[in-house]
């Protein structure tokens, strides 16, 4: 069980265009999830390594997913999607950490990974970063790609923790 493949994480530079910085800043975000992830079995990456806090690495992977697909997909796109994990009714739910089992470890860093390269093609379609989202003419793909950029680094910082606690690595 891994983080996976193809997700390299390289230092973003730090004298590109607008849009360049923010899809490399977001691709290392994504990257540095994976790394959090790899090397562990499926136990370990569900253990809830905090308690009482349902917080695990898979359900961090589980979350996240979620998020591109509810930002990008959902929000953007203005795709007609269903949830992954949560519930629409009750968005505070913590679903998609409470859902998180070795069970389905494989399968949720899948689905992470390819909602991942969903978001991708979605941001690559837009033709600038003032494209606007369907139907929502105050958000716009700056906006989408900032907002997933805090998600992934306000995680990471849990994912940072919660490997320490799982087997000591330690390390950005």
């Amino acid at each position: 069980m891994s983080g996976g493949p193809g997700l390299e994480r390289r230092e973003p530079p730090g004298d590109a265009d607008e849009r360049t910085s923010l899809e490399v800043w977001l691709e290392f975000h994504r990257a540095t999830l994976a790394m959090k992830c790899r090397g562990l079995d499926a136990e370990q990456l569900a253990r809830r390594a905090v308690p009482p806090s349902p917080l695990s690495l898979l359900g961090l992977v589980r979350h996240l997913a979620e998020l591109e697909r509810a930002y990008f997909r959902r929000g953007f796109a203005g795709e007609e999607i269903g949830w992954l994990h949560g519930d629409p009714e009750e968005p505070d739910s913590w679903s998609d950490f409470s859902g998180a089992a070795p069970a389905t470890a494989a399968a949720d860093l899948e689905t992470w990974r390819e909602e991942c390269d969903r978001a991708r093609r979605v941001a690559a379609a837009a033709p600038s970063l003032d494209s606007h989202a369907a139907g929502d003419a105050a958000s716009t793909l700056r906006w989408t790609m900032v907002k997933m950029i805090q998600e992934y680094a306000r995680h990471n910082g849990h994912a940072d923790l919660l490997r320490e606690c799982i087997d000591g690595a330690v390390g950005e």
